[in-house]
């Protein structure tokens, strides 16, 4: 017959550990969150075997007094919160009370702290359940964590630990996430006595170049909404610099990293237009709400959050992030906005500089319109003149390339772009434009195109004219087997009738009108798209490629074309002087 028995403190400290101290980057995750917690300007981490033998976390905070030492290590002990309404807007990265006493359960660790203001430290030690009494240290200021031998007493725990270099890469992974968050402490990680990361504070895009690499920073848009109460502001990738995995996303809420499915797919969504095939983007984004918003008592390692208003938290990351992402390449290259206002938690990021204008003595300047863009309209930017000699962003057009690039002139150097996916891009925005706006011009035909049709086609063309006239399109049965394109979208009018006609058949007969025109939409678009737009081997003069270059920097998502692929590219002049050796 069992019977029912209270466990032993240091089995339940034991048995808490191991949710909360998986790892020894467990363990790093929360004694780097109480560094935070306790302001500190300066966070020290020190490493040995991957954390395995030796894991200390030092830091320059407000300490513990004397007499709370011991008490930290007690379970359920914690100086974060006291009543249920605390626990219901919590603004520390700790709440729960549980992390010391699960670490010094399964390790041997020892607490040194000096409070501001003390005239020296004092230090507990722990090994399991022995806990020493209070004695006097060496510490300047601040708080010094030191955990070793983690699961020396449970070596059935220990045994699941993997190889030095894997325990490593979690631990630098933890100390990744906790560095990019706070850019206003600087942070330093030694491991096996090198030092790895030493990163002063400074401003956002400082720290997200250094951990995340010059590359992401450069191929980045700041942004930063506010809707209320809620703000998103960080640094998020353009579609070129795309990743094969999630390994460089990072998402806070109120300073705390989340992994989260709403927000998860919130930003899938945004990128969904632009991001080619399986890549994941990259990203370092802060969501500020109020603390009452959002539950972050949900899993012992605080990992995940619960929303209020699950809804509009996605409604409001998805269009702030597309907002960012939809800028026109005029616009990012434009862009003077003002400082963004100081986070509460940290520092923020710099303006990027204007470029500045340079005289530009080689290619044709034109105010002429090729008839492939006379007749749709001119953008809203202007070309340059010689009383604004301003250079664009994508320059000015030097020649074409086998016919399928456009090499042009700017003021960096080189830029290269790929005619048919950039006009494809500008084609497939006007659509979604005009069907959004409900003003598809639509360009009768001269004479009618006629084509042979199944039985089900013609029904689907009858059935559904009004969703075809919605797209542009006036399609009529001739008979029973035939059906005949009268009109087509004025933007699409270059394109063969009989094959927008049959891939916009295809759609509705597979997925009905309502579907189509909602879910479908684009996916349907970007195909009509690539039939109206210039083809490879295609001769364009000068006039026609500079009016292509205008029309992209003026059009939403130009960077990419509608399958995710890049429409242009830039060479520096710097990348060419080291490609030709010039100055060695």
């Amino acid at each position: 017959m069992s019977v029912i028995r209270v466990l032993p403190d240091l089995l339940i400290n034991q048995i808490a550990a191991g949710e909360v101290v998986e790892r020894p980057a467990s363990a790093l995750k929360e004694l780097l969150e109480n560094s935070v917690d306790a302001a500190a300007n300066e966070i020290a981490v020190t490493l040995m075997q991957g954390g395995i033998k030796q894991l200390r976390v030092a830091d320059d905070g407000i300490g513990i007094v004397a007499e709370e030492l011991a008490l930290a290590l007690a379970r359920h002990a914690t100086s974060k919160i006291a009543t249920l309404d605390d626990l219901e807007s919590v603004n520390s990265l700790g709440f729960r009370g549980e992390a010391l006493a699960s670490i010094a359960a399964v390790s041997r660790l020892s607490l040194i702290s000096r409070r501001r203001g003390e005239r020296h430290a004092w230090k507990v030690e722990a090994a399991g359940s022995d806990v020493t009494g209070l004695q006097p240290a060496a510490l300047e200021s601040g708080t010094a964590v030191e955990v070793q031998d983690l699961y020396f007493n449970t070596p059935a725990r220990r045994k699941f630990l993997k190889s030095e270099a894997t325990e490593y890469g979690h631990c630098e992974e933890m100390f990744r996430r906790l560095a990019l968050s706070r850019t206003d402490i600087s942070f330093t990680l030694q491991h096996n006595g090198r030092k790895i990361w030493q990163l002063p504070a400074g401003p956002m895009e400082r720290r997200a170049a250094t951990l995340l690499g010059d590359e992401f920073a450069a191929a980045s848009v700041i942004l930063d909404e506010r809707a209320g109460s809620l703000r998103l502001w960080g640094m998020a990738s353009l579609p070129g610099f795309s990743r094969g995995g999630r390994d460089a996303q990072y998402f806070y809420v109120n300073g705390r990293f989340v992994r989260d499915k709403l927000i998860a797919h919130a930003i899938r969504e945004a990128y969904k237009d632009i991001l080619h095939n399986d890549r994941h983007p990259a990203f370092a984004l802060f969501l500020e709400i109020d603390p009452e918003g959002v539950d972050v008592n949900v899993h012992p390692t605080k990992i995940e959050v619960r929303f209020r208003d699950a809804r509009a938290i996605h409604q409001f990351i998805y269009h702030a992030l597309n907002k960012a992402l939809s800028a026109p390449i005029r616009a990012r290259h434009e862009s003077t906005a003002a400082p963004m206002a100081e986070p509460t938690h940290q520092a923020s990021f710099a303006n990027y500089p204007r470029q500045q204008a340079m005289p530009l003595g080689v290619a044709e300047r034109t105010d002429l319109y090729a008839t492939m863009f006379g007749r749709i309209g001119r953008p809203e930017v202007a070309l340059p003149t010689e009383a604004a000699p301003e250079i664009p962003p994508l320059g000015f057009a030097l020649g074409q390339l086998h016919g399928v690039y456009i090499l042009a002139q700017n003021a960096k150097g080189l830029v290269i772009v790929d005619m048919h996916a950039a006009h494809e891009r500008v084609t497939y925005e006007k659509l979604k434009a005009a069907l959004d706006n409900r003003v598809v011009a639509m360009q009768p035909l001269l004479i009618p195109v006629s084509f042979h049709a199944g039985a089900l086609d013609v029904v689907v063309a009858e059935e559904h004219a009004a969703a075809f006239s919605a797209l542009g399109f006036d399609i009529a049965m001739l008979s029973p087997t035939t059906l005949a394109v009268r009109a087509l979208p004025a933007l699409l009018q270059d394109a063969d009738p009989v094959l927008l006609a049959r891939d916009l058949l295809k759609e509705l007969r597979e997925f009905g009108a309502d579907r189509v025109l909602a879910e479908r939409r684009n996916e349907l678009l970007a195909t009509l798209a690539c039939h109206a737009s210039v083809r490879a081997n295609r001769k364009l003069a000068v006039p026609e490629m500079n009016a292509l270059l205008r029309e992209m920097e003026a059009t939403e998502r130009a960077d990419q074309c509608n399958h995710g692929r890049p429409t242009w590219r830039e060479i520096s002049m710097e990348e060419l002087d080291r490609l030709f050796m010039r100055g060695k």
